[in-house]
């Protein structure tokens, strides 16, 4: 008999070989129908892996995203079948399942595979998923797996498989179809009831542009045909909010290829919505305690060796900058932390003057590939909304969770109000991707896990999703359309002030370490106004919209009146402005809606009479004719409702 401790804490025994699937139907033949995949002492395996010793089973089914994956990666198999049975002759790599569905990495040969082709595509995988095929893993020596793919003639499964070790190499078979892969299936294909091919791009094999380009097939599957409905639904909803899109047509941002690839360019109006938010975080800041500091964009190469960012990050940074002196080389910077903590070092501190909190809105840079560029989100010159505080050990716990705090104001303010907090720690299994002693791991990750408690927020752990210098606290903000996005982050550091020989003066006259905190509630200004343009659908919070209202004048006979209300509403702060083209009533509010303009003020021979506006909201609904000072009234009181006070 063997003991297996289920997610509850209950132990109970089976005989040894006993399958995840037969301990799903021993609690309940509902639970036997929905699942689909298992982890067993943290490692996925199918519903039919026999289990061979005590140990710790979850059991996952449609609704879990451990569930989801196996779902995914599944027909990643399905796909690769119809591929070689459609396209004799191709060559597959690698197919695994990411956020929304999976992809599969395919060296096409002589055969060209364009979207035009998806349609006979998911006809072949649907057939094949009707089969009914069990997923069955099976171990092969080394030598085996490379001489079947010698066969086939595929070196870049025999790259992958020289990489591995004898005893740890697994085939998946299913109809008449074998890949190589670690595991985690569905127990069978006819699971997939609904397919969707969405796209194909590039990409080059294992990351590296000196390599071979490959075509990116991705897809995505559903265990009913009314869940991909659903999600193509969402999915044209998604495009109408895209960033890309928004921004252009909102005049907020551009790229240029003459000034380079993932290096935004700010218009007027995205120049000025950004600095409402700067100034809206520099506000609570300065209420906060933060002091505004200054770096430059870059730094002498020493600087980041001695931070361990180039060690970590140079292959990923633009190359070194070369001066006429011999020998001395500057870097853009990758990070605005070893700036502060030279900052820090410019003078002796006591520990009656700490914390120091230095914040900067810092510009940094990161040669990001080609094809992982993507409008604001992904880019190469970004402005981290970043500082760090500088503090005693004792003073950690409630510097952090001020922290917390102000970050809840940023979202509260924002509209985001479902999110979940992420406490990232190091991978134990991988020591070598951190510096650091084990001890001031445990006190950094130790002091966050009590911090998240305390605050009473929603968090869940993951390992090894810690940075290289700390363990950290992720925001992961859902947006409208159910997304999850990576927002604030905060993070402890004992690492960097052992590297910069950061010290105080204590109590007791001796010389200490502070603690580092690094802190970014936005995360990055581009990334940041791209998730909110998408959740908001450009539609962003009053306060923070780049025009409040337009005035539209019924003719050009209006004019003078027009500009007697603008001014009004300049006096009142009410960012506005006025229309006075000799265009229909009609045209001039489709276009105001276009903009997202969220005040409509329409002014003609009643209103100059009266000396009232009449007032339409961005969607439609009509506010009735009102004086300028009731409309400034409007406004206040809704600006006050959202902007939440710090």
């Amino acid at each position: 008999m063997i003991e297996i401790t289920l997610p509850d804490g209950s132990v109970k025994e089976y005989p040894k070989n006993t399958t995840p699937m037969d301990v799903a139907k021993s609690i309940s033949e509902g639970l036997a129908r929905n699942v689909i995949s298992a982890s067993f002492n943290g490692t996925t395996i199918e519903t039919a892996t026999p289990l061979t010793s005590n140990g710790n089973l979850v059991l996952y089914t449609w609704n879990n995203d451990e569930g989801k994956k196996a779902f995914w990666h599944s027909t990643a198999h399905v796909l690769a079948q119809a591929l070689e049975e459609l396209y004799p002759g191709v060559k597959l790599t690698i197919g695994p399942a990411i956020d929304h569905g999976f992809y599969y990495d395919i060296d096409p040969g002589d055969h060209t595979i364009s979207e035009k082709d998806f349609p006979d595509i998911e006809k072949k995988m649907l057939e094949i998923a009707r089969g009914k095929h069990n997923y069955n893993m099976r171990s092969v020596t080394k030598a085996e797996a490379l001489e079947y793919y010698k066969k086939q003639n595929n070196e870049y499964k025999l790259e992958l498989i020289e990489n591995l070790e004898d005893g740890t190499i697994t085939f998946c078979d299913h109809d008449t179809f074998t890949d190589l892969c670690r595991g985690g299936h569905i127990p069978n294909t006819g699971i997939i009831k609904a397919v969707k091919l969405l796209n194909t791009a590039g990409a080059y094999w294992r990351g590296d542009e000196n390599n071979t380009q490959l075509t990116r097939i991705y897809g995505i599957s559903f265990p009913k045909q009314k869940e991909l409905t659903e999600y193509l639904q969402l999915l044209e909803e998604a495009k109408k909010r895209d960033h890309r899109k928004l921004g252009k047509e909102l005049e907020l941002f551009a790229f240029s290829n003459k000034v380079g690839q993932g290096l935004p360019l700010w218009l007027p109006k995205g120049a000025a919505l950004r600095e409402r938010l700067e100034n809206f975080l520099k506000k609570a800041q300065k209420k906060a305690g933060y002091e505004q500091v200054v770096s430059p964009h870059i730094g002498q190469k020493e600087l980041y060796v001695t931070s361990g960012h180039y060690a970590k990050y140079g292959a990923d940074s633009f190359q070194p900058i070369h001066t006429p002196h011999e020998g001395e080389e500057f870097l853009l910077k990758p990070m605005n932390c070893p700036h502060h903590c030279e900052i820090f070092n410019v003078r002796p501190w006591s520990y009656r003057e700490l914390p120091k909190r230095y914040a900067e809105f810092g510009t940094v840079y990161r040669y990001e590939q080609s094809g992982e560029l993507h409008g604001l989100t992904r880019v190469r010159g970004f402005t981290q909304d970043d500082a760090h505080i500088f503090c005693t050990p004792d003073q950690l716990d409630q510097e952090f969770k001020n922290v917390i705090d102000l970050v809840l104001y940023v979202f509260g303010s924002l509209g985001f109000e479902n999110f979940t907090a992420q406490v990232s720690l190091r991978d134990p299994e991988t020591p070598e991707k951190y510096i650091g002693s084990d001890e001031n791991w445990e006190k950094a990750e130790n002091a966050i896990i009590n911090a998240a408690k305390e605050k009473g927020l929603n968090y869940v752990i993951e390992t090894g999703e810690a940075a290289f210098y700390g363990p950290k606290l992720d925001f992961m903000v859902k947006d409208a359309l159910g997304r999850n996005w990576q927002l604030g982050t905060i993070q402890v550091d004992y690492n960097l002030p052992e590297r910069f020989d950061l010290t105080y003066k204590g109590s007791d006259n001796e010389m200490h370490r502070p603690v580092m905190i690094h802190r970014a509630p936005f995360g990055s200004m581009e990334r940041f106004v791209a998730i909110l343009l998408e959740h908001t659908a450009g539609n962003f919070p009053l306060w923070l919209m780049p025009e409040q209202a337009i005035i539209l004048s019924i003719s050009e006979k209006y004019e003078k009146y027009t500009e007697k209300v603008l001014n009004s509403l300049e006096n009142y702060e009410i960012r506005a402005l006025a229309d006075n083209r000799s265009e229909t009533i009609g045209k001039k509010i489709r276009e105001a809606e276009m903009k997202k303009i969220p005040y409509m003020l329409i002014v003609g021979e009643n209103e100059e009479k009266e000396g009232t506006i009449s007032v339409r909201k961005h969607g439609g609904e009509d506010l009735g004719s009102i004086s300028v000072e009731a409309f400034a009234k409007i406004v206040q009181e809704e600006i006050n409702r959202t902007l939440k006070q710090f």
